[in-house]
C-alpha cells in the first residue's frame, strides 16, 4: 500500500470507474431503498480534496461519488413513476401527445406511442405509454389525443399501455420534421415496389409495420431482424464505413459527411432513443479522430450508457433493446478490432471485411441475451450476416437516393432507384433461401440468468486475454508522484 501511494492513476481509468459506478448506483436504486442527495455532496467534497493526487483513495472516492449520484437519480425517478401504481387495471381517461405516427396493428386498432400524460385532475405522469384503440382514422406525430380505456403495466421502456381504447382528437400540432418524414416515406413507395419499399424503410429508420409477415419471419429465422430495427446498429456501421472510405482522402470531408448523415438519420428516425445512443457513441469517436485524439472505446460506450440511463433509468431497469444496443456496440468497437489484429494486414483496408467482421462480432455479443430473453436462436445467423450485413452501408445509401428521387422527382424515380431495387432484391432473396433450409432456427431454448451471466463472463475473459496480448504492461498506473 505504501508503494501504491507513489503512483498516479490514469485519468481514463478514473473516468471508466466513474461511469461504471454511476450505472451501478442506478441499478441499486431499483431495489426501492431511497438515497439522499446529501451524500452526493459529501462524496463530491471529499473527491475534490483528493483529485489532484489521483491515488487509490481517489479511485475509492470516485466509486462512492458515482454510486451515490446514480442511486439518488434512480430514487428520484422512481418517485416520479410512482403515480402509475395506483392506476393499473383501472378504467380512466387521459390526454397524451403522440410521439409517433399511428399505424394499424392487431385487431385493426391504430397504435402509437405517447408521452406528456395528463390525468383529468391535471396531474402529469412521467414516461411513455403504448396506446392502441379506435375512433380516429389517423394519428400524426405531435397530435394531442384523449384516450379512454383500461391502463395496464407496460413492457420494456414503456411505463404503461392501453388497448382497445376510445380515441378522440383534441388538437393537431403540425411538425415540419414529421411532414418531411412522411413525404420521404411516400416517395419511397413511389420509387420502389413492395415489399422492397417497406424493407428499405426498415433499413433506414426501423419502420417495419408495413413489412409482410412472411418477410419478417424469414429475417427472424436467419438472424437478420436487427437490420430492420431502430437499434442504432445500422447507423454505427454506416458511419464507420464512411469514415474508413473518406478519412483517407479528406478529414474535413469525412467529418462533414458523418455529421450530415447523422443529422439526416435523426431527422428520418424521429429521434428514437437507440438512434440517439448510436449518434452519441459514433460522433464522439469521429470528432476525436478529426482532432487526432482518441477515446478509449470502453470509456466511450460506458459514457453513452451512463448519459442515457441518467436521462431515463428505465433503460437499465427493464429495456432489453438498451442492452442489445450496447452489447452490439461492444462487439463492433472492442471485440472486432481485437480480432482484426489477428488477420493479415491487407484485409484491414477492405470495407467489406471490416463490416462483415463487425457484424459477426455484434451478433456474437447479443446471442446470450437473446437466448435468455426470447428463447430462440438461428444457427445460420453468422452466415446470413456475412452475406447481407456487409452490404448495408451501400444499401442504405442507394435506398436513401431512391426515396429522395421519389419525393422530389417522381418522373425519373424508377430509373434512379434500380440499383437499390437490385441490391434489396438480393438481400431478401438470400434471407428467403436460407430460411428454407431445415433445422436452422430453434425456439424454446431459453437459458437462465445465471447461464447468461456465465457466458458473458467467458466472453469477457477471452476479450481480456486478447486485449492484454495487444497492450503493453503499463496498465492503469502511470507516473510516480
Amino acid at each position: 500500500m505504501r508503494g501504491m501511494r507513489k503512483y498516479r492513476i490514469r485519468r481514463t481509468w478514473l473516468w471508466l470507474i466513474a461511469f461504471m459506478a454511476l450505472i451501478t448506483g442506478l441499478g441499486l436504486a431499483r431495489t426501492g431503498y431511497r438515497f439522499s442527495g446529501l451524500w452526493c455532496g459529501v462524496a463530491l467534497g471529499l473527491l475534490f480534496a483528493s483529485l489532484c493526487r489521483r491515488s487509490l483513495l481517489t479511485a475509492i472516492l470516485v466509486v462512492a461519488f458515482g454510486i451515490s449520484v446514480g442511486w439518488w437519480r434512480g430514487s428520484q425517478y422512481l418517485d416520479k413513476l410512482a403515480g402509475y401504481q395506483g392506476l393499473y387495471h383501472r378504467k380512466l381517461t387521459i390526454t397524451a401527445q403522440a410521439l409517433t405516427d399511428g399505424v394499424y396493428g392487431a385487431h385493426s386498432q391504430i397504435s402509437f406511442n405517447a408521452s406528456k400524460i395528463r390525468l383529468p385532475d391535471g396531474e402529469t405522469l412521467k414516461g411513455q405509454v403504448q396506446i392502441s384503440g379506435f375512433g380516429l382514422n389517423s394519428v400524426l406525430e405531435g397530435d394531442e389525443v384523449q384516450v379512454s380505456g383500461k391502463l395496464y403495466p407496460g413492457y420494456g421502456a414503456y411505463q404503461a399501455r392501453l388497448s382497445f381504447a376510445r380515441l378522440q382528437l383534441i388538437r393537431h400540432h403540425p411538425s415540419l420534421v414529421a411532414e418531411i418524414r412522411r413525404r420521404f416515406a411516400a416517395g419511397m413507395q413511389s420509387a420502389l415496389p413492395e415489399p422492397l419499399a417497406s424493407f428499405a424503410m426498415g433499413l433506414l429508420i426501423g419502420q417495419r409495420t408495413t413489412l409482410p409477415a412472411t418477410v419478417k419471419q424469414d429475417l427472424l429465422m436467419v438472424g437478420l431482424t436487427h437490420i430492420i430495427a431502430v437499434s442504432g446498429y445500422n447507423l454505427t456501421i454506416i458511419l464507420r464505413a464512411s469514415r474508413g472510405l473518406l478519412a483517407q482522402h479528406s478529414k474535413r470531408l469525412s467529418l462533414a459527411f458523418s455529421v450530415s448523415l447523422t443529422g439526416t438519420f435523426l431527422l428520418l428516425s424521429g429521434l428514437s432513443a437507440s438512434i440517439v445512443r448510436a449518434a452519441i457513441v459514433s460522433m464522439l469517436s469521429i470528432y476525436a479522430s478529426y482532432y487526432g485524439r482518441s477515446f478509449k472505446p470502453l470509456n466511450l460506450i460506458l459514457f453513452a450508457a451512463a448519459v442515457t440511463t441518467l436521462a431515463n433509468p428505465v433503460y437499465l431497469w427493464s429495456d432489453i433493446s438498451w442492452y442489445l444496443s450496447f452489447l452490439a456496440f461492444f462487439g463492433v468497437m472492442i471485440v472486432s478490432p481485437l480480432l482484426a489484429a489477428r488477420f493479415p494486414h491487407r484485409l484491414h483496408n477492405s470495407i467489406i471485411f471490416q463490416v462483415a467482421l463487425e457484424s459477426v462480432c455484434a451478433e456474437f455479443m447479443t446471442v446470450p441475451i437473446i437466448l435468455y430473453a426470447f428463447g430462440q436462436m438461428s444457427f445460420i445467423g453468422l452466415v446470413a450476416n456475412v452475406l447481407v450485413v456487409a452490404l448495408i452501408p451501400l444499401a442504405m445509401l442507394l435506398t436513401a437516393v431512391a426515396g429522395l428521387s421519389g419525393m422530389l422527382a417522381g418522373a425519373i424515380a424508377g430509373w434512379v432507384s434500380w440499383p437499390a431495387r437490385l441490391l434489396l432484391t438480393y438481400m431478401l432473396d438470400v434471407a428467403h433461401a436460407l430460411a428454407r433450409l431445415p433445422h436452422i432456427f430453434v425456439q424454446n431454448v431459453s437459458i437462465s440468468l445465471l447461464q447468461m451471466l456465465f457466458l458473458y463472463a467467458v466472453v469477457l475473459l477471452l476479450v481480456a486475454g486478447l486485449w492484454f496480448k495487444s497492450k503493453t504492461k503499463s496498465g492503469m498506473i502511470t507516473d510516480k508522484i
